[in-house]
């Protein structure tokens, strides 16, 4: 990965107040919402295919009080600016069940209110291309327009369920503009037809380029004429999938993207049938653990000078900020640093989207659960500060590094 590509994929994330410009109905269950970027701000929201954003808002909650929310979506359109230099970020948003903010943004939400919206982060995007380099970090470097791009051509498959197509259907986009030899298989895992977001996008992208895509939809409520393609993905069907609908051994780059279980599954799999774990990326929507953030302001935690504490000091924005954390309470740094400084950077606060993501620069921690740093940061001692507890007496970490 290129200087330049972690710097784009691991900006330092700031909230801005942007405008809904259209909100557009997907499914019974999910809608397209797409924010003005005006052109002050185009360049806080330039982005990689694949990248996401932390929207942020107050909503009342069940004791009528208004509380922060915050949510984490993946950008569903190819980065492009507009002849004023502006620009737009588009998020597909589906209602989960029980789920506060999805709820409300699916029967709310309308153009010409505003939300916060941070600054698009993330590492789910391909890195496919000449020693290493992304392919779509030319994106950055050409205005934003992928169809100018003349990237090195790549086999690459990925395989999403629900909500999972957001990112994909974005990478997808852009690297069958890149390169006339590319090409971009989809298994895309669905309960049924009336379920699948982007039906029309994706039935155009196929028209577009249809010797180059292929398009696999699994449904696991509705008859296929195929029973390769109806049914829920478990096992036996994946082997079945890669060994006839994909060419699996020429795979460049694998996109795996959806529930824990099914991607930890073909994560297992890939493994087993000897894909190098660096030609796999993935991205979580949940972790199967229903974590809850723990909130703006960090959940309350008494201090007692009579009882041992952890020291925990950290630099933000370049100013430095000290918290003291009862060794009883397990807290995470996160939540220890809310405690002090609202504004430390999380979203989804579950080890998925690497927003907290801070270096230890003293001291030592473990962490939780990690679903978003990769091998090469770990090795650098990155953590994420949402799932990192310190086992040091003193710990220092810095968020601006």
């Amino acid at each position: 990965m290129t200087t330049e590509t972690q710097t784009a994929s691991r900006r330092r994330a700031s909230f801005h107040n942007l405008t809904v410009s259209e909100v557009r109905r997907l499914t019974d269950d999910a809608i397209e919402v797409t924010f003005a970027v005006p052109v002050e701000l185009a360049g806080q929201y330039d982005y990689l295919p694949g990248q996401y954003v932390a929207l942020r808002t107050s909503l009342p909650g069940a004791d009528g009080e208004l509380h922060e929310v915050r949510r984490s979506y993946s950008i569903c359109a190819e980065p492009r600016t507009f002849g004023d230099g502006s620009s737009e970020i588009r998020v597909a948003i589906k209602k989960d069940l029980g789920g506060i903010f999805s709820t409300w943004a699916n029967a709310e939400l309308k153009a010409g209110d505003t939300l916060d919206v941070m600054s698009p982060q993330g590492a789910f995007i391909s890195r496919h291309g000449k020693d290493g380099a992304s392919v779509q970090h030319n994106v950055m470097n050409s205005m934003n327009h992928p169809e100018e791009l003349a990237g090195e051509p790549g086999n690459f498959v990925a395989i999403a369920a629900g909500s999972g197509i957001t990112p994909v259907i974005a990478i997808a986009r852009t690297l069958l503009a890149a390169n006339p030899e590319t090409t971009f298989d989809l298994i895309y895992a669905n309960k049924a037809a009336m379920d699948v977001m982007f039906l029309e996008e994706l039935a155009d992208l196929k028209d577009k380029y249809p010797t180059r895509l292929a398009l696999h939809h699994v449904l696991s409520r509705e008859q296929r004429i195929a029973p390769l393609m109806t049914g829920r993905i478990d096992s036996e069907k994946l082997q079945a999938l890669l060994s006839s609908a994909i060419h699996a051994e020429d795979v460049d780059e694998w996109f795996l993207c959806g529930p824990f279980e099914l991607v930890q599954l073909c994560r297992d799999t890939l493994a087993a049938r000897g894909v190098e774990p660096e030609h796999v990326r993935f991205e979580l929507f949940t972790t199967g653990r229903p974590d809850r953030p723990e909130g703006n302001a960090g959940r309350p935690v008494v201090e007692d000078e009579s009882q041992e504490t952890y020291k925990i000091t950290f630099k933000l924005d370049g100013l430095t900020g000290d918290v003291a954390s009862p060794t009883h309470a397990r807290e995470s740094i996160l939540n220890a640093a809310l405690r002090v400084r609202p504004d430390v950077p999380f979203a989804c606060a579950g080890g998925v989207c690497g927003t907290c993501r801070a270096k230890v620069v003293t001291g030592t921690v473990t962490m939780d659960e990690n679903y978003a740093l990769e091998q090469d940061e770990l090795d650098k001692g990155y953590v994420l500060t949402c799932q990192a507890h310190p086992t040091s007496e003193e710990v220092t970490v810095d968020f601006d590094v």
